[in-house]
């Protein structure tokens, strides 16, 4: 399943207050495929996020799945929409709900209407040993687990709805490097066992490398760069991206 967006402006506030967010930003995730779209804070990474899973309404332009546009959904089709695409955030502990086991958590991505954890107990197993958690942990709550463990969860639950894409917004960039590199092993294990089609947000180019099949180079709202990852970390085109290649000490130096 590809998933797109076509000349997409988000515009924040009204009048003299207006802030362009995204600037007829275009930019395809084939099916099958990861893309990494880096940029530094505030050049809009996460609002192109936010438009892709329909939290936030373009100005202008379409987002696409599969060729249907789905930027205009509401109601039950983009709830829909919403259970093929999943959004896996940054924070998992602000993400998820404290007042709730894990375990209704994840009956609530299953069924929005009616979080039935027994109803649902089989797919919340499943879900909680497809991160390497075992299904006990569907009775605890988010504050009993590591943050590696609750990021593991956040994942689950984005699985239990059974997504053909998934959409990850920084969500290794709150860890220490060992469990960073659990978590990024897992999501290429997931990826290549559930076929998924993944955009992967981060600022940390060593990582977006290390995962990505193609990258996208994001500055001040605008897309400066597409394209096959290797030939962008060998020849960049882009100035911006070219300085943003200089300034990563954990590059090795042929990469920039």
């Amino acid at each position: 399943m590809t998933l797109a967006v076509e000349n997409v402006t988000v515009v924040f506030g009204h009048g003299r207050r207006a802030a362009t967010v995204l600037d007829d930003v275009t930019l395809a995730v084939p099916k099958g495929t990861t893309v990494g779209l880096v940029g530094e804070s505030g050049s809009g990474k996460s609002t192109l996020a936010k438009a892709m899973v329909g939290l936030v309404r373009p100005r202008a332009g379409r987002v696409l799945l599969d060729g249907t546009e789905i930027s205009g959904l509401r109601g039950k089709r983009l709830t829909a929409v919403r259970r093929r695409v999943q959004m896996i955030s940054q924070d998992p502990y602000s993400s998820l709900d404290p007042r709730m086991t894990v375990g209704r958590a994840l009956a609530e991505a299953a069924d929005p209407r009616r979080a039935d954890v027994r109803a649902h107990a089989a797919a919340i197993t499943r879900g909680l040993e497809a991160v390497g958690l075992d299904g006990d942990a569907a009775r605890r709550h988010p504050h009993q687990f590591s943050g590696g463990q609750r990021q593991r969860i956040a994942i689950a639950r984005a699985l239990v709805a059974e997504p053909e894409v998934i959409v990850a917004d920084e969500i290794t960039s709150a860890l220490d490097c060992s469990v960073q590199a659990e978590v990024l092993n897992l999501l290429a294990d997931l990826r290549a066992r559930l076929d998924l089609t993944m955009l992967f947000i981060s600022h940390d180019l060593a990582v977006v490398r290390h995962v990505s099949d193609a990258v996208a180079v994001m500055h001040h709202g605008r897309l400066v760069e597409h394209g096959d990852r290797d030939r962008i970390y060998r020849a960049p085109a882009d100035p911006y991206t070219r300085r943003l290649l200089a300034s990563a000490p954990s590059l090795p130096k042929e990469a920039s």
